[in-house]
């Protein structure tokens, strides 16, 4: 079979892409005779198209579903996408806004109507992307968080929660945001640093001209104040604990308080306590029994305050009070504050704590549960760094605020009964699958759904059960068999999002943990270590990069430098390296696969004929054993590594080089048994590396068993035993390689041109290595381009000779006639001044304090190399002067 010269990555992934598809390769059953591994993919939202994250996310898990296929497992990795919440509301009204229009013109009814039609057209998109990637997800068991079984298993598991009081109705502070109007779990804020001022304020004392000054960021939020608050042990207010002070602009009377949390540094260290607005002062109302005044309502708009005020944004109020502030002589001074604000993790808006009354879940005994599995060992994180604040998260939750004020998503099944006019009555309201016929409190039939709906992480929480229809039957087979997953793989940035709430919802419902193993992946940086973002202009986009370099470039390079728990830099050369990698792959295959088209009987014979063959399987073991070490603790990065220093470096660059003589040898023996060993090593490291690189991978397996029948595709051929050998091949090749090694980096300093053929004098200082070099003599003088070798003892150095020491021995290279010794002498000569003026340039970066403040540890790093590589080079060539005489 003819072997195309190039490889074509887009012809043989869309081939593959198919046949894995249609064939249903990764397809998964019930079978008690074989032991399952499980994974659910984190679903992604409908509104996204594959990002990096999301490449190395699902190139992740795809490596290690694949390994486990490898290994016999009864693998499934269910397939799913999130119906996104806030998110895909905000994409679908900004829509609307493009026609003049907001969903309130069409109402709730037919908005969702349009929500649903968006997500037929475009909502499938990343699932078209996963599928490009190479992903061996089951197809058959994709899954929507808002289908028709998992809209079952959100409202069974509210039903629940609701029944066993662990669900409530309440008023709580929240974080709410006015671009979405709707209430944010604590987790779904995201806080950025931002200038602003520090205004200091005079409150005057009540029963004397004293005052007190505070300092607040917030001067709007006054209005709201019910105390003022300084710490206990502060002695600069000891004497003004339990006084009144008049609000500035309203003369509303408040008292002066202590308590712990006050920080003694901040302004100065008198602070204005506004319980509605405000998260810790909050806390600080309920320790000390103060009354709540609310000033700001859901729409950014101040309430409840003077009617001059009345009616005005949080922003244009903090401009109209400072001023007044100032005109009546409050305001004492002005400062520059860099300080935290919350943002919404999906408009990136501005979060404002609101008094609001919403649906919480208590989470303490959950959280404890959680705790305890996790610390019982029952749960692990990868790296195990992670533990630690997980569980601190979980020992400091708060009830989860889990109603939220959009149209789309999983509406709160609660009913309440009303009049004939609509009104609610004093009923207690209902959770129920459907509207109930009757209430039976007052009979009445008439019911009202609550307008709210769940929080996406919710339905996202019960994922990983009800994947497997746990809404329909919660004894179904699929799910008592494939249930607990065995490893969940996912960035660390939804730890506490998603991952913590997946167990507390495992353990309450199915009294177990979700998975047993946690594999932390970091973030996808830039070549500078910045964040990727559409406002820096360094977003990589994956089906770019799978276009231009190819699938199995792109999941090796993530694959590479995606070490546990850390973030990760990539750039374009990351790609090109790695698709350089692939076509070694082909042209080394394509070189073993064309000398064997007429040789039969190969692979029935892999016994070495010379110690090289007994070193690449003895290498061979030694690396299947590192890479599937590798594998199963989810070192990627480590498995990539080792499958690229073995399959370029041993495999191609020493033992196929080595064995091209004896493959082209007359010697039908010589050349069937040379082949034979390169085919079979090429099979087992086609195996080790088809979990990271599937298209090519695959491709070369079939082509190598082209005339096998019934032969399985690589992804479904279980791994090859890989029997150890004769480790001293291993010790004796360092040898050789040392040698072989040092002469060529001779050659390349003196300048002797990589064609000439050239003599060389062995002087022995090692005997033991004596015999290794002289039986292998024909493997020197091939892959270093020596004529002829002379070995002796007390050997004396040529005039004009080059020396290395390498393998035991001193290697005299006689230069005499080979290069112009004047014109040599004048190119080293040069070559010091480069490196002198490259010394310069680099001390002088590395010496200048605001470079190295300013600059990436990376770039810095970068800089110390050239000044190494430099002095080294330096000390090379001095070395290679002292040759010339």
């Amino acid at each position: 079979m003819e072997m195309e010269k190039v490889y074509n990555s887009k012809e043989i992934e869309k081939k593959w892409r198919k046949y894995w598809i249609e064939n249903k390769t990764f397809s998964a059953k019930s079978d008690k005779n074989r032991k399952p591994f499980a994974m659910v993919i984190p679903p992604a939202n409908v509104t996204g198209s594959l990002h990096m994250g999301h490449a190395l996310n699902a190139t992740l898990q795809d490596i290690i579903i694949r390994f486990k296929k490898l290994q016999g497992y009864n693998t499934l990795w269910v397939p799913g996408t999130d119906h996104g919440g806030i998110a895909t509301q905000n994409v679908v009204e900004k829509l609307l806004m493009k026609e003049g229009k907001t969903k309130y013109d069409l109402g709730r009814e037919k908005f969702l109507e349009k929500m649903w039609q968006w997500r037929a057209e475009t909502g499938d998109t990343i699932l078209d992307q996963l599928k490009k990637l190479g992903c061996g997800l089951d197809w058959d068991r994709l899954a929507f968080t808002m289908d028709e079984s998992r809209s079952k298993a959100v409202k069974k598991a509210f039903i629940r929660l609701f029944d066993k009081g662990l669900i409530y109705r309440g008023k709580k502070l929240v974080n709410w945001c006015f671009r979405c109007g709707t209430a944010l779990s604590d987790i779904e804020v995201e806080y950025e640093n931002e200038s602003s001022n520090l205004w200091y304020i005079k409150y005057p004392l009540r029963d004397s001209d004293g005052y007190i000054v505070i300092a607040t960021t917030r001067p709007e939020t006054m209005f709201g104040d019910t105390a003022v608050a300084v710490n206990l042990d502060d002695e600069r207010y000891a004497e003004l604990i339990g006084k009144t002070v008049k609000l500035p602009l309203v003369n509303r009377e408040i008292k002066i308080i202590s308590d712990y949390a006050i920080d003694k540094s901040f302004g100065t260290g008198a602070v204005k306590i506004t319980p509605a607005h405000d998260a810790v002062d909050n806390e600080i109302a309920k320790r000390n029994d103060i009354e709540t005044i609310e000033i700001i309502n859901t729409d950014g708009k101040m309430m409840n305050v003077p009617p001059k005020y009345c009616g005005l944004s949080v922003e244009e109020a903090r401009k109209e009070v400072v001023k007044n502030l100032e005109a009546a002589g409050f305001l004492v001074k002005t400062e520059n504050y860099d300080h935290s604000v919350g943002k919404c993790y999906r408009c990136s808006g501005k979060i404002e704590s609101l008094m609001s009354e919403q649906w919480f879940l208590r989470v303490r005994e959950m959280s404890k549960e959680a705790v305890d599995a996790t610390n019982a060992g029952r749960m692990s994180f990868h790296p195990q760094s992670w533990k630690k604040p997980y569980v601190l998260w979980l020992e400091n939750l708060k009830d989860w605020c889990i109603s939220r004020q959009i149209w789309w998503g999983h509406r709160i099944p609660v009913y309440y009964c009303v009049d004939g006019k609509g009104n609610r009555t004093d009923c207690k309201p209902v959770a129920s699958f459907d509207k109930p016929s009757e209430c039976s409190c007052c009979k009445s039939k008439n019911f009202i759904q609550d307008e709210d709906v769940l929080d996406t992480w919710f339905s996202s929480a019960l994922w990983p059960i009800s994947v497997f229809n746990w809404g329909e039957d919660e004894n179904n087979g699929d799910l008592k068999y494939f249930y607990p997953e065995s490893v969940l793989a996912t960035g660390h940035e939804i730890i506490y999002l998603w991952v913590a709430r997946m167990v507390q919802f495992g353990l309450e419902f199915m009294k177990d943990i979700p998975y047993g193993d946690v594999f932390i992946h970091g973030i996808v940086r830039d070549k500078r270590g910045k964040k990727m973002s559409k406002s820096l202009g360094n977003v990589v986009d994956p089906c770019d990069i799978m276009d231009k370099y190819g699938t199995d470039a792109l999941r090796f390079a993530l694959a590479q430098t995606a070490a546990p728990g850390r973030d990760m830099q990539i750039s374009e050369e990351s790609f090109l390296a790695a698709r350089n990698f692939v076509n070694k792959i082909w042209n080394a295959s394509r070189f073993i696969i064309m000398n064997s088209e007429d040789v039969a009987g190969l692979d029935e014979n892999i016994q070495s004929a010379e110690f090289v063959d007994e070193w690449i399987l003895a290498e061979l073991a030694r690396t299947a054993l590192k890479i599937k070490a590798s594998y199963e603790s989810y070192d990627i990065d480590s498995a990539a590594r080792e499958i690229y220093d073995f399959f370029w470096t041993k495999y191609c660059d020493w033992y196929i080089e080595l064995s091209k003589i004896r493959v082209m040898s007359a010697d039908l023996n010589v050349k069937k048994q040379t082949l034979s060993i390169l085919i079979y090593v090429l099979k087992a490291a086609l195996q080790l590396m088809s979990p990271i690189m599937p298209f090519i991978a695959e491709e070369i397996w079939r082509i190598l068993n082209r005339n096998e029948k019934n032969i399985r595709i690589i992804s479904e051929s279980p791994f090859t035993e890989i029997k150890d050998v004769n480790s001293d091949s291993i010790e004796k090749m360092k040898v050789l390689q040392d040698i072989i090694v040092k002469i060529r980096t001779l050659r390349s300093e003196m300048d002797i041109s990589p064609a000439m053929w050239i003599e060389a004098l062995f002087n022995i200082l090692d005997s033991d290595k004596e015999k290794i070099a002289m039986e292998n003599e024909s493997y020197i003088k091939q892959l270093a381009k020596i004529s002829s070798i002379r070995f002796g003892k007390n050997i004396t150095r040529p005039k004009n000779s080059a020396l290395a020491v390498a393998g035991g021995f001193e290697i005299f290279l006689p230069l005499e006639g080979l290069i112009n010794i004047e014109k040599e002498r004048a190119r080293l000569a040069k070559g010091i001044a480069l490196a002198k003026r490259e010394i310069d340039r680099t001390s002088l970066k590395l010496r200048d304090e605001n470079f190295i403040k300013r600059a990436a540890e990376s770039e810095i790093e970068k800089i110390k190399l050239r000044f190494r590589e430099a002095n080294l080079k330096i000390e090379r060539i001095n070395e290679s002067l002292k040759f010339l005489g």
